[in-house]
């Protein structure tokens, strides 16, 4: 097979933590192998929705829509000092068309997925509860 015909498949590891609760620092996390030069971030969202629907470990996170993606960290970059969310980077992934690769994401990148609603209160007024 003539190597000019193959295309080959750039699987890339990233992690998507779902956030149900900013306050009280309620996630799980779901790790991808994906190829993000063909993923959009609409086509991620919806992969993150489907392990939401029917993975049983998801069971109490069905009651929130889930309806932002947001970079957390790269590999080898700095962390949040928020252990829910990045909050210094104002950077959504709004656009649902986007491929992944265009925005950023790249092997062991982490997204966080969650309600926009819920961040901006938590933005507000950023109380933790127990």
């Amino acid at each position: 097979m003539d190597s000019s015909q193959t295309s080959p498949i750039c699987q890339i590891t990233i992690t998507i933590r779902v956030i149900k609760s900013f306050e009280y620092r309620t996630s799980k996390n779901i790790i991808l192998k994906i190829d993000p030069s063909l993923t959009t971030v609409g086509e991620l969202k919806d992969i993150c929705q489907k392990h939401i629907d029917e993975e049983s470990k998801f069971k109490p996170f069905r009651m929130v829509k889930y309806d932002t993606l947001k970079i957390y960290t790269q590999a080898f970059g700095h962390k949040s000092q928020d252990l829910i969310i990045n909050k210094e980077d104002k950077e959504f992934l709004n656009n649902e068309n986007d491929m992944l690769d265009f925005v950023g994401v790249k092997n062991e990148t982490e997204l966080s997925f969650f309600n926009r609603d819920a961040y901006d209160q938590y933005v507000e007024d950023p109380k933790i509860l127990w």
